[in-house]
């Protein structure tokens, strides 16, 4: 495909974009973490206040642990099912998703995966759960059962616990952008920077705001040049958030152009499902940089923007778009 292709030869990643993990090495056989004793041990500093509030809410503690790998306290605790609701920054409910999980759950007549939930002004948050959670309110559940957390920090953390299904670019962009939007609502202190660790990859947050002003976005066109370009900013949220609006507009506006590009090859008889692939990865000039740090996000769109806006159509031809990886066209199109 041709986003493969521009993949391959971008330039390489300035210092603030996201660095390439290093491989991950092996750990000696129990080498990390607590033993069964130690996890069940009833030295755990028991949090009283938790406890007591999960009382008064209705809720019942079945017990308290320390996670096994890290040895922080886990109440594992029976709640109301209306008082258990998702982070207000998830991805989108997938109802096809929650009719399965009701089903299978039905098919056992058993809950046997609680949920991870944080307590927050009253009521719980779960950042990992939210398809279980409808799944057993559909079946008209009185409560469920979750790994109750002391430290609500962990409601942000959703990219690594959200993992009951998997995720696809808009979910994660979406999710990232919503997160970000609720820690400047909630006025946490500290630049954009310094919540890498939750936003994953720079990127996430363009492509997020550009999805919430365009649900139908195409972002797996343009993620491979964006991730190249785009970098965690060190200011404060807020105006971090401001910046990744206007970004998402640029975004946008490349989009209207290279719409315009695919509609006029289209009305030449080019019909691909990888029209728009090809047409992002002609104007990715990055793909025959070499070496040197790339360009800027807005130096970048307005080149590529530019481009658009005088491609000529009539010199792409049929065999180009299979050149360009973006496969060929399809057999009752290529006698047309």
């Amino acid at each position: 495909m041709a986003a493969k292709s521009a993949r391959k030869s971008a330039a390489p990643r300035s210092k603030s974009a996201t660095p390439r993990k290093p491989r991950r090495k092996k750990a000696e056989p129990k080498s990390r973490g607590l033993s069964a004793a130690e996890v069940a041990s009833e030295s755990v500093a028991f949090p009283d206040a938790l406890l007591q509030a999960v009382r008064e809410d209705g809720g019942e503690v079945l017990s308290v642990y320390r996670d096994p790998l890290g040895g922080h306290p886990v109440v594992f605790a029976v709640l109301p099912i209306d008082k258990v609701e998702p982070t207000p920054y998830q991805r989108d409910l997938s109802e096809p998703h929650v009719k399965r999980l009701a089903t299978a759950m039905e098919r056992l007549d058993r809950f046997l995966d609680p949920v991870i939930a944080v307590r927050v002004d009253g009521r719980y948050w779960t950042p990992n759960g939210n398809h279980r959670l409808n799944a057993s309110k559909l079946l008209g559940a009185k409560s469920i059962v979750a790994l109750l957390l002391p430290d609500e920090d962990v409601a942000y953390q959703i990219l690594a616990l959200n993992t009951e299904k998997a995720h696809n670019l808009k979910e994660r962009s979406l999710e990232v952008i919503r997160m970000a939007r609720g820690l400047v609502g909630a006025n946490r202190p500290g630049k954009e920077s310094a919540f890498a660790h939750l936003f994953e990859e720079p990127s996430f947050l363009t492509l997020g705001a550009a999805y919430e002003k365009r649900p139908r976005f195409s972002a797996g066109a343009y993620h491979p040049f964006v991730k190249v370009v785009d970098g965690f900013q060190d200011v404060p949220l807020a105006e971090a958030i401001a910046i990744r609006d206007a970004q998402a507009d640029r975004l946008l506006e490349l989009d209207d152009a290279v719409v315009a590009v695919v509609n006029a090859l289209k009305e030449r008889g080019l019909q691909s499902p990888y029209l728009k692939n090809f047409v992002v990865a002609r104007l990715n000039f990055l793909r025959f940089r070499k070496d040197g740090p790339p360009p800027t996000f807005d130096s970048t769109v307005s080149r590529m923007l530019a481009s658009a806006r005088r491609f000529n159509v009539d010199k792409v031809k049929r065999e180009d778009i299979g050149r360009m990886g973006g496969g060929p066209l399809e057999p009752d199109e290529e006698g047309a």
